[in-house]
């Protein structure tokens, strides 16, 4: 059988890879013979892999999208939803602009209110990481992350039982956090593919600039932190200081996982959006290293609570129900297919490809 050269971007379902691949840093990928499915093309694409050799399928035709995700964007609740959050995200990138150039003084009230709208959209946190889901493949513009950061972080504080004052500070702080992308270059923040050593240093000064936008505001010091310090990690291995552990303000923690969370379950412009369980699978195989236990073992339990009874597709085409959670494996919960019971946590082979 003959083998193709491609580039990830022209990988299509139902090709077959024809040699290990490998990233620059020798760290196998995939192995020769894997056939690609969704997951497994993100995976490349993650990996930043730039081309490979596969055995072509001629029959191989585009995937089409999934019905659940056409009945929740077509349901009456979800396109209510949907024009409360462009609306609101249209206001949130006005005051980024007036806040950033020094036109307007930080509203706190309004800025509040401006995620308290779409909050009340929704009937409980579970509910408004559904419509999330929903809205996934919009373009990710820094005030669209900004603002399901916020949601995400409002969420989050809902269920680490903060106090009221706490939980307004940690949802401004979500909004607030990378308002420093409004002083990057745009061609570095849409770049469509990976950053190099320039213009990745570029970015990393997000951090360092939104603090020096918010540090004479008459904001919270837990939201300058935020803007400051949310790229920070537990090991010592994130930037711009290189602090660890206590070093780290609280809340910056906490949307250091709300951030990487919804960074990786948006669409970008060079790969499509992770399914939540590879990211939860992603945090359980490296996150505990470098996110406080404390804040991401409550993140991660509730987020998969919130797809329980989801139907979801498998890496083997199969689809099925998801109906019990596996608190030691969190990202390998049971599915139910007609009459049989999987437990992915004892099928090494098999995992969750989407949510459908």
């Amino acid at each position: 059988m003959g083998t193709l050269r491609i580039r990830t971007d022209q990988a299509k379902p139902g090709m077959i890879a024809a040699h290990d691949v490998y990233t620059s840093n020798n760290h196998l990928v995939i192995t020769r013979g894997t056939v690609l499915n969704e997951r497994v093309i993100t995976k490349l694409q993650f990996y930043n892999i730039f081309g490979f050799n596969v055995y072509p399928n001629p029959q191989t035709e585009d995937t089409q999208e999934e019905s659940y995700i056409e009945t929740l964007r077509n349901s009456k609740e979800f396109k209510k939803f949907n024009r409360t959050y462009v609306e609101t995200v249209n206001k949130v990138e006005d005051s980024f602009n007036g806040i950033v150039h020094g036109e307007e003084e930080i509203n706190i009230d309004q800025l509040f209110e401006n995620t308290n709208r779409i909050i009340r959209e929704g009937r409980n946190g579970t509910h408004i990481m559904e419509m999330l889901h929903g809205i996934r493949n919009y373009d990710d513009m820094t005030y669209v992350h900004s603002m399901n950061v916020s949601l995400i972080c409002s969420i989050f504080a809902g269920w680490l039982k903060l106090s009221k004052e706490d939980a307004r500070n940690l949802t401004l702080a979500g909004l607030l956090h990378d308002i420093g992308k409004m002083l990057i270059p745009k061609e570095i923040i849409a770049k469509p593919g990976k950053l190099n050593t320039h213009e990745y240093e570029i970015m990393k000064s997000h951090a360092i600039k939104g603090f020096q936008v918010l540090k004479d505001q008459s904001v919270d010091i837990s939201v300058k932190y935020a803007a400051l310090m949310h790229h920070e990690r537990q090991d010592g291995s994130g930037y711009p200081n290189g602090f660890s552990a206590n070093q780290i303000h609280e809340f910056s923690k906490i949307i250091a996982i709300a951030d990487v969370y919804d960074a990786m379950t948006s669409s970008r412009t060079y790969r499509k959006a992770f399914c939540p369980f590879d990211v939860v699978e992603n945090f359980e195989l490296e996150g505990f290293i470098k996110y406080d236990p404390k804040y991401l073992m409550v993140f991660l339990e509730r987020i998969v609570e919130s797809y329980l009874h989801n139907l979801v597709r498998l890496s083997d085409g199969r689809e099925g129900e998801v109906v019990m959670i596996n608190k030691l494996s969190l990202s390998k919960p049971m599915v139910r297919i007609g009459d049989t019971f999987i437990d992915l946590s004892k099928e090494h082979n098999l995992s969750i490809e989407a949510i459908i």
